[in-house]
């Protein structure tokens, strides 16, 4: 089985495939697209989701073996988002980071992570407004009357929405990343 969804937060997405799991369907491939495909079990699994930047090869082999020494299986994902799948049969040692310190970290990986994409959907927005032509309308389009403008605004408004999802994803990920800091404050060592 496969469906398709899109997350902005790393924390819905695992209660999400969470949830898949409790209804008998384990993740066994996940696309760049978010396309995930599923297949069906009858063993309780469990599905943690971990950030991490670009590795050199040495250290992202250390990486997995680690993981894998504690019986978590990786899930082919795309490596280039950074977000790494990990799933196990649950026994009772769900979790990926069993330490403050180390959940901190991870909270703070997740901050970088959203302020980073944030920024480069900032930087799509301002080129968007310092375009002088900057419309999410077409001009025309105020001019029309009748049920001539009511087929073009009803047109014209899925590519209005388009041009709007840059400023929609910068607000997504400013509330990811105040998510992440919240957390960060509360497991940083003080």
């Amino acid at each position: 089985m496969k469906k398709v969804k899109i997350f902005f937060d790393i924390e819905r997405e695992e209660k999400w495939l969470n949830e898949q799991l409790t209804k008998g369907f384990r993740c066994t491939k996940i696309s760049s697209l978010g396309v995930y495909t599923f297949e069906e079990t009858d063993k309780k699994h469990v599905i943690r989701l971990d950030y991490r930047d670009r590795m050199k090869k040495e250290k992202h082999l250390e990486y997995t073996d680690m993981y894998e020494d504690f019986g978590w299986s990786s899930i082919d994902g795309s490596k280039l988002v950074g977000i790494r799948y990990w799933q196990k049969e649950a026994d009772g040692h769900d979790e990926l980071f069993s330490d403050r310190e180390s959940l901190a970290k991870y909270y703070q990986r997740l901050m970088g992570y959203s302020f980073w994409l944030g920024i480069t959907m900032f930087c799509i927005v301002s080129m968007y407004f310092f375009n002088q032509d900057y419309s999410l309308y077409h001009d025309g389009l105020w001019r029309m009357e009748g049920s001539l403008f009511w087929k073009a605004f009803i047109f014209e408004t899925p590519f209005a929405l388009l041009k709007a999802l840059p400023g929609i994803m910068v607000i997504l990920f400013i509330g990811s990343y105040y998510r992440a800091y919240k957390k960060y404050e509360l497991f940083k060592e003080a």
